[in-house]
């Protein structure tokens, strides 16, 4: 089974502003289709989402060269510190030719953009992900809160208002913030599921500015 075959697209005001889910990218036989959400007009013009900037007709579905326009944001295989880079999103070494599968995993981040593709999970043994804690920036913690290796718990949150999905996470019972939307599906993908947080990477000055977690499927 594939780890995903769908990717949302997100984007975001600034850090701090609520995400907001503009488009999904999936697998239609061959093919890779990009269409928008019925929601995106009413976003936009409310300042809350702008259309992909290769991708401006919002009523349209897109099916030629979608990949290869939304893989342009990955990183170049040609760097040194490419297999450091690998192993920090938990990139299977068997993968690394499938852009998707990339996209998904590494998220296509850019500093260029507010722009995010958040993979839909499924939930297997053995699945892992790098994911992000999200409202580091409401809360305001002490950075020495978590640390590196530290495991976290979490509590699934499904009266939360604005996400029915909703994963809180906390650090020695103290509240750190939220599962990134979208990453969340995997853990209310069934009744028993089974699930390890360990944080990978921290940025931090003077408050925790970003939590890396991975998560495991056990």
């Amino acid at each position: 089974m594939e780890e995903f075959d769908k990717i949302i697209l997100v984007w975001r005001k600034s850090t701090g502003s609520r995400r907001e889910a503009i488009g999904e990218l999936c697998k239609e036989g061959d093919k890779y289709i990009f269409r928008y959400l019925s929601n995106i007009k009413n976003l936009i013009e409310n300042n809350k989402a702008i259309p992909y900037l290769e991708f401006q007709d919002i009523e349209k579905k897109y099916t030629e060269n979608v990949l290869d326009i939304f893989a342009q944001r990955l990183t170049k295989t040609s760097r040194l510190d490419i297999k450091s880079l690998y192993d920090f999103w938990e990139i299977d070494e068997l993968m690394t030719s499938d852009k998707f599968y990339l996209l998904g995993k590494t998220q296509g981040l850019v500093s260029t953009d507010n722009f995010e593709f958040l993979a839909q999970f499924k939930y297997k043994k053995g699945l892992t992900f790098l994911t992000e804690i999200s409202a580091l920036s409401i809360n305001k913690l002490n950075p020495d809160i978590v640390k590196e290796e530290d495991r976290l718990s979490y509590v699934l949150e499904t009266d939360n208002e604005f996400d029915s999905q909703a994963v809180k996470v906390f650090s020695n019972g103290v509240e750190l913030g939220y599962i990134k939307k979208f990453h969340t599906s995997v853990f209310h993908s069934k009744e028993d599921v089974n699930i390890e947080l360990v944080v990978k990477a921290i940025d931090k000055n003077g408050i925790l500015k970003r939590v890396f977690v991975k998560v495991t499927c056990n």
